[in-house]
């Protein structure tokens, strides 16, 4: 089958759209397809090539792109497709589980397709600019022997490494981390609320203290890999009392404090397990392990 395009994008919700966008900015010829042939219309006229079929979108290009709700979706889609498929680079960007990507690599390899699996850190707004990051694992050359083309979606494209399940598990790393942030924001927001103080007036004391936490990762991070914990600034106990200020904090002010006592419970195991004298990076040992039953 005659290549037409340098790269095929499969599926256009938003994300798609704003995929197959920036290929097109970036000058790479490229084919779309999607279920709704009406979402390929905008991308037409910015000079997409409109496949008729995923069929015709797989077999147009030596590298294909998906983009669609799940992994069940990804297979149902590609099933059809796996001898048009054989030969060539797929790299799906679909949200999934680290397993999930296991298991579409094991499928991909058995039918001859070079699979490479992605993760999208950022908003379809941000695609194609400097500040997006992407992150892939799978085989080196296939990520290699495409790298440029994959580099008009974002600057911050970081190749992790050959286990296809490295991608989905940053994404679910990156996650928890921000989904810690945002309640810790929002439970802070709440607090001064009982003072009047806004939102967003308390935000960018918020941002300064984020950044100040950031430059102590390096350092937590080394403790971990050595599994030694030295007490540098304060111990467990000493973050421990700080909670229990923070509970009845809330409870005096009428705010829920079901987050902080989430947090001390945790605090009270590492300190449980002998852990009260060394530092926060000793919380690690907790979560290495799953909860007790009950806990």
């Amino acid at each position: 089958m005659r290549e037409m395009s340098e790269v095929t994008v499969i599926g256009l919700g938003l994300m798609g759209q704003a995929l197959a966008q920036a290929f097109l900015a970036k000058g790479h010829a490229t084919t779309v397809w999607n279920r709704s042939a009406g979402k390929a219309e905008q991308l037409a006229a910015q000079g997409a090539v409109r496949a008729d079929s995923a069929r015709a979108a797989a077999g147009a290009s030596p590298l294909v792109v998906v983009c669609v709700s799940d992994h069940q979706a990804v297979r149902e889609l590609l099933d059809p497709l796996e001898d048009v498929l054989a030969g060539r680079v797929l790299v799906n960007l679909t949200s999934g589980t680290s397993e999930q990507a296991r298991e579409t690599a094991r499928w991909a390899e058995r039918r001859g397709i070079d699979y490479l699996d992605g993760v999208i850190m950022d908003v379809p707004q941000g695609i194609g600019t400097a500040g997006a990051v992407l992150y892939y694992s799978g085989p080196r050359p296939a990520f290699d022997r495409h790298e440029p083309t994959l580099r008009s979606l974002g600057e911050g494209t970081v190749y992790l490494g050959a286990d296809h399940g490295l991608s989905s598990l940053y994404d679910m790393a990156m996650l928890t981390m921000m989904w810690s942030i945002l309640n810790g924001f929002l439970h802070g927001a709440a607090l001064l609320g009982t003072a009047d103080v806004p939102a967003a007036t308390f935000a960018p004391a918020v941002v300064k203290g984020m950044s100040t936490v950031a430059e102590w990762l390096p350092g937590y991070g080394a403790q971990i890999d050595s599994g030694k914990y030295p007490a540098l600034d304060s111990t467990v106990d000493t973050h421990l009392a700080a909670m229990e200020h923070l509970v009845h904090e809330s409870e005096a002010l009428g705010v829920s404090a079901e987050l902080p006592r989430f947090v001390k419970a945790l605090a009270d195991r590492a300190v449980a397990g002998g852990h009260g004298g060394e530092g926060y990076a000793a919380m690690i040992e907790l979560f290495r392990q799953p909860a007790a039953a009950g806990g």
